[in-house]
């Protein structure tokens, strides 16, 4: 699997290195954590976040890769494995592994990638559910000291 992830990452580096398809804001990084975002929807994870289902890619990756996105979709499609488990240690692996390449500020979206990765396999070890997030805000206390 992981010549699979090679390959995926050879096309996205070898397609961007010519600096006219690289997007404003552009970082070497960006490429594993969309990767990582790629096996993250692939695999959907039954103990991701509601919020977490599947994470978009943004619009400016995507509008740049031009047809080496459907060469790497099926590769990604190719990934496979028979338990949630391994498909979870996988990518862990791989975001670890990508973590390694860089430093500072180019690790913040594989950082934060890999936070969401250890909640779904935290939650996976304890079998416990993913957990409905709830954006409502809290009643505000009511300012007048007599109202309260």
């Amino acid at each position: 699997m992981m010549k699979k992830t090679e390959k995926i990452l050879e096309i996205w580096h070898k397609h961007f290195e010519n600096e006219e398809k690289q997007y404003s804001e552009f970082e070497s990084s960006d490429i594993e954590y969309f990767v990582g975002c790629m096996l993250y929807n692939h695999f959907n994870f039954s103990t991701a976040l509601d919020t977490m289902k599947t994470i978009d890619l943004a619009y400016d990756f995507l509008d740049s890769c031009d047809e080496e996105y459907d060469e790497v979709m099926a590769i990604v499609k190719s990934i496979e494995f028979d338990d949630e488990k391994d498909s979870i240690e996988f990518l862990q692996n791989f975001i670890a592994q990508a973590q390694k390449k860089y430093s500072g500020d180019e690790l913040y979206l594989l950082n934060r990638l890999a936070y969401h990765m250890n909640g779904v396999a935290d939650r996976y070890r304890s079998g416990e559910e993913a957990k409905k997030v709830d954006f409502t805000a809290p009643a505000k206390a009511n300012a007048n000291p007599l109202l309260r």
